[in-house]
């Protein structure tokens, strides 16, 4: 049957500036060992004390490409985005979504109270949550790649040709927003590549989109 399909992909950051020593506070006695730069980075892999930085989505349907758009800028404005252009949306997809984009976005939504829309988290289905991560692996959890490994045993061209993800935050601070918005985008419409080849799917990939 015909869906409307998102695709999509976040870029996150560490605690803001006026949250950082109150969630340092709470994070040092589980991180032993570390510094306090240490701690403050790996916040933006948790959303409890991260925050969101930009969100890339492509929305497609029947007929083709409904909305190509990354959202920057104020959170909560990026969430209220996000979460409007899901409405209608029959499937989500992205890497490794279900289990760090999807809960950091939910959990950003009500912390900026963001209503987040309702959606089926339950594990081994790809309805209305295609993972392509987990899909590739079965859901073995344990056996997990990389997106850019799928790209390249499926010959695509690669997301990472300029940055990569652990850059996101030195080119945040030097205020190239941008970039991190087209490298946003890139791992979108590299997602969508890899889930037409991987899916089998009712609408054939449309190969206007380039990197």
């Amino acid at each position: 049957m015909p869906m409307v399909k998102l695709f999509f992909d976040i870029e996150t950051l560490p605690s803001a500036d006026e949250h950082k020593e109150v969630h340092l506070e709470i994070l040092r006695k589980k991180n032993k060992g570390k510094t306090d730069e240490e701690i403050h980075l790996s916040t933006s892999f948790e959303g409890t004390f991260g925050r969101i930085c930009s969100i890339a989505i492509i929305k497609e349907g029947p007929q083709g490409i409904i909305q190509q758009e990354t959202f920057s800028g104020d959170e909560k404005e990026i969430l209220d985005k996000f979460w409007e252009a899901g409405k209608g949306v029959d499937r989500f997809v992205g890497h490794n979504i279900w289990a760090f984009d999807l809960p950091f976005i939910y959990k950003r939504s009500i912390i900026n109270d963001v209503k987040p829309l309702k959606l089926n988290l339950a594990r081994y289905r790809d309805l209305p949550i295609y993972d392509t991560m987990l899909q590739w692996e079965l859901w073995n959890m344990q056996k997990a790649q990389k997106l850019d490994t799928l790209a390249k045993i499926f010959n695509l061209p690669t997301s990472k040709d300029e940055m990569d993800g652990s850059m996101v935050y030195d080119y945040f601070l030097a205020g190239r927003i941008e970039d991190i918005n087209r490298y946003c985008m890139k791992d979108v419409e590299l997602t969508r590549k890899v889930y037409y080849k991987m899916a089998y799917d009712d609408v054939a990939i449309d190969e206007t989109i380039n990197f």
